[in-house]
């Protein structure tokens, strides 16, 4: 398929998700279709077409500097509806208790913003929060993550990130991945206006110690390491 008719394809879904509320994925698609039409342009060579083109690009451009600043704006934080602090050995505390009842239908979208998938138990804890997801959000379409890239081990990081799209694809959910080095806040984004911001992120449960004891597969008795946990509601969101 040429760039041009990919460009297409992914213009199209990003005007479709971005009339249906997805604005997540249309930003992405926006950003990745002009970015191929941007690369077929660059090689025409009648002059009349690179300028029809270059027309099309710059409506493209605007309507993805409209989404960024919508995405911004519901990215700003509200008001504090929940806050919940977490003492060293505490247990009780597994995804379900602290944030499933926020995770609800209206969730189409959701952003994560979690600096350190490299170990194992860290991928691990994504996929107990995407199980999450799957259960409580049955209208569940995108999810983007936007985490630092594993130097030590970038084959193993992109392998165990493609088997999650693969599988969220198979449940017919978008996977886009961000690698950003300088990432330091950890803060969950949910499409119906509540953001989650835990100061350890995902990662704030000690290891089970011995392994074949009753926390293995339930959280809910894992000890866990001190962190503070805020739901905030973005004040500006409608639904």
């Amino acid at each position: 398929m040429t760039d041009a008719l990919e460009a297409k394809k992914l213009l199209i879904r990003a005007v479709e998700c971005d009339q249906s509320g997805r604005i997540l994925e249309a930003q992405s698609l926006y950003q990745d279709g002009i970015a191929k039409l941007m690369s077929f342009v660059s090689s025409e060579p009648d002059d009349q077409r690179r300028k029809g083109f270059l027309t099309r690009i710059k409506e493209y451009m605007d309507r993805a500097d409209a989404i960024k600043a919508r995405v911004n704006g519901k990215l700003m934080l509200g008001e504090v509806v929940a806050h919940i602090s977490i003492e060293e050995n505490d247990t009780g505390y597994d995804y379900v208790q602290l944030f499933g009842k926020y995770m609800t239908d209206k969730t189409v979208e959701i952003l994560i913003e979690e600096p350190y998938l490299t170990q194992n138990y860290q991928y691990q804890n994504l996929i107990r929060f995407l199980e999450l997801a799957v259960t409580n959000c049955s209208e569940f379409k995108y999810l983007r993550l936007i985490t630092k890239q594993d130097t030590a081990n970038v084959d193993q990081q992109r392998t165990n990130l493609g088997q999650i799209k693969a599988d969220l694809e198979r449940r017919n959910v978008a996977f886009n991945i961000k690698y950003e080095d300088s990432l330091h806040d950890r803060k969950i984004y949910l499409s119906n206006g509540y953001i989650i911001k835990i100061g350890r992120g995902l990662h704030f449960y000690k290891a089970n110690n011995p392994l074949y004891s009753i926390g293995l597969t339930n959280y809910r008795y894992r000890k866990c390491l001190q962190t503070d946990v805020d739901i905030w509601r973005n004040s500006s969101t409608g639904n």
